[in-house]
C-alpha cells in the first residue's frame, strides 16, 4: 500500500508535469484535501477554476462541479478522478420535469442550486449557491414568483429568511446525507459537549435549523469559528468539513453531528485514482474528461455568470 504522504508528492509533481490544478471540495477525503491546491465549496471553486492559469483543471468533487468548471472555462480540459462521483439531489430534477413546471408557472423566475446539471442550469434564469440564495432571491421584486431547485430544504430556509413563503415554488428535491439529520440525535449530541455552538448546513431539514446557533454554508461554517469565543462546535453537515476546521482552529474541538453524515460519492475520490489520472496516457486522460456541449453551456453559463456577478 503506498505511503499517504508519497502519493501526495507524486500527485503534486505529475501536476506540475501536467499543468494541471487539483481543485478539491470541503467534502473530500482528508488526504486528498491535503494534497490539492485549493480547497473550498461549490462558489469558491467556481471562481478558481475562471481565474486559474492551468491549463488543466484535475476537479475532486462530484459531477455537476466538474460540469461547471467546464461551463466556465471551456478552453481548458477538466477531468474527474472518477466520473461515477454524481449527485442524487441533482438527479432528482429533470430538464422535461422543469419545463413542465414554469409551463404551469409562466410568470416565474427559475432559481437553481448549482448542486444540478447543466442542462438543468441551462433552464435557469440564475444560479445560486448555499452561501448566496438568500442573496440572490433577494434580487427580485418581493412579489416576483420564484421556482427553486432542486433542493426542498434549502428553498424553505430561503423562502422564511425572506419573507416568500407565497411565492416560492420548491422543487422536492434533498440531500440525503442533510437529510438524514434529526433534531432529537442532534439535541442529545449537543448534550455530551455542554456550552458547545450548534453549526447547521441549510440543506438539512427544518427542525434543524430551528435548534441550530448558526445555519451557514461550508464557507460561512469555515469562517464563524472565528468570530466565536466557543471552544467546541457541533456541526451538521457532511464530515468531511471536520478536517478543514480543524485544520484552521487547530485548538478548538469540532463534532460530527451525525457520524452518519457521508457522502459516498464525494468519498469515491481518492489519491490513487487522483494520481492514476494524471499518470495515465493522454488517450485514457480522455475518458476522465467532463464536457458539455456548446449549446448547453452557452444556456447554462448564462446562469451561472450572473451568480457569479
Amino acid at each position: 500500500m503506498p505511503d499517504i504522504n508519497d502519493l501526495q508528492k507524486k500527485l503534486r509533481r505529475l501536476a506540475e508535469e501536467r499543468d494541471a490544478v487539483v481543485l478539491a471540495h470541503n467534502y473530500q477525503r482528508p488526504e486528498v484535501q491535503a494534497a490539492a491546491h485549493h480547497t473550498g465549496d461549490s462558489l469558491e471553486l467556481a471562481r478558481i477554476a475562471t481565474r486559474d492559469e492551468h491549463s488543466v483543471i484535475l476537479f475532486c468533487g462530484v459531477h455537476f462541479m466538474a460540469e461547471t468548471a467546464s461551463i466556465l472555462s471551456p478552453h481548458k480540459t477538466v477531468l474527474m478522478p472518477d466520473k461515477r462521483a454524481g449527485c442524487p439531489m441533482a438527479d432528482m430534477v429533470t430538464v422535461a420535469g422543469l419545463k413542465a413546471l414554469k409551463q404551469e408557472h409562466p410568470d416565474a423566475v427559475v432559481v437553481t442550486y448549482v448542486n444540478s446539471s447543466a442542462a438543468v442550469k441551462a433552464e435557469t434564469d440564475v444560479c445560486c449557491t448555499s452561501a448566496n440564495a438568500i442573496e440572490i432571491v433577494e434580487r427580485f421584486p418581493h412579489d416576483q414568483k420564484i421556482i427553486f431547485v432542486p433542493d426542498r430544504n434549502l428553498g424553505d430556509y430561503v423562502a422564511r429568511q425572506t419573507g416568500r413563503m407565497e411565492t416560492m415554488i420548491l422543487w422536492p428535491g434533498y440531500c440525503h446525507v442533510h437529510e438524514d439529520f434529526r433534531a432529537e440525535e442532534i439535541r442529545q449530541v449537543c448534550a455530551q459537549h455542554p456550552a458547545s455552538v450548534l453549526m447547521a448546513h441549510p440543506e438539512c431539514r427544518r427542525e434543524v435549523l430551528e435548534i441550530a446557533d448558526v445555519v451557514a454554508s461550508t464557507s460561512g461554517m469555515l469562517r464563524y469559528p472565528a468570530t466565536s469565543d466557543a471552544t467546541t462546535f457541533v456541526v451538521a453537515t457532511e464530515t468531511g468539513l471536520l478536517y478543514r476546521l480543524g485544520e484552521i482552529y487547530p485548538e478548538r474541538t469540532f463534532v460530527a453531528a451525525s457520524r452518519r453524515a457521508v457522502c459516498p460519492n464525494m468519498k469515491l475520490t481518492t489519491l490513487e485514482k487522483c494520481v492514476a489520472t494524471l499518470d495515465a496516457e493522454w488517450d485514457d486522460v480522455q475518458q476522465h474528461e467532463v464536457t458539455v456541449p456548446p449549446q448547453v453551456r452557452a444556456a447554462a453559463l448564462r446562469a451561472v455568470e450572473r451568480m457569479i456577478a
